[in-house]
């Protein structure tokens, strides 16, 4: 009896750190997720993101801008994370940086359709020179990710390259 006891704890003493090392269900939705996005040419990370006191769990999903079309620069912060003193922008999002130029009205709306598809975790959208980024806390899946990362690709080529300089002829110095 006592051989088959210690057999019996020694099994669970080897299979326990098995069973706290598997991934949970939430892990595996994350890594589906990171994977989808990969696959759409996203790049996942976790550098700092431009909120104060932003939540330690936040990703960045980034979307680059053609090496010869920049984007502009600009920020867009959840309402809940932002100082009532910035700029309002649609429903629930201020302007932290607001771009230099108004948006082309293609660009605009394009933004207001992303902005009612993202999730309550989407807490930052930025534009830099190289990037759209999107900060937040991975909610979704792969399919209902799929949605929002076909509104982020065409607002980012909306928003590609230089406004003041779009539609305007190629005329050499002179």
């Amino acid at each position: 009896m006592t051989f088959w006891l210690i057999l019996a704890v020694t099994m669970l003493a080897i299979i326990s750190p098995a069973v706290w090392l598997r991934p949970s269900r939430r892990e595996h939705r994350i890594a589906a997720l990171r994977q989808a996005a990969r696959e759409a040419g996203v790049a996942v990370g976790f550098s700092k993101s431009p909120l104060h006191m932003a939540p330690a769990d936040l990703a960045s999903y980034r979307w680059r801008y053609p090496q010869t079309r920049p984007g502009p620069r600009c920020v867009l912060v959840r309402e809940a994370h932002a100082s009532t003193q910035l700029k309002p922008y649609g429903t629930n999002w201020r302007w932290r940086i607001e771009p230099l130029r108004r948006l082309p009205a293609e660009a605009d709306q394009r933004l207001q359709q992303l902005l009612a598809l993202l999730p309550e975790d989407a807490l930052v959208l930025e534009s830099t020179r190289d990037h759209l980024w999107l900060w937040w806390g991975e909610s979704l899946d792969a399919a209902a990710f799929s949605d929002i990362e076909r509104s982020m690709a065409r607002l980012r080529d909306a928003l590609e390259g230089d406004e003041a300089s779009r539609g305007a002829p190629n005329v050499p110095p002179g």
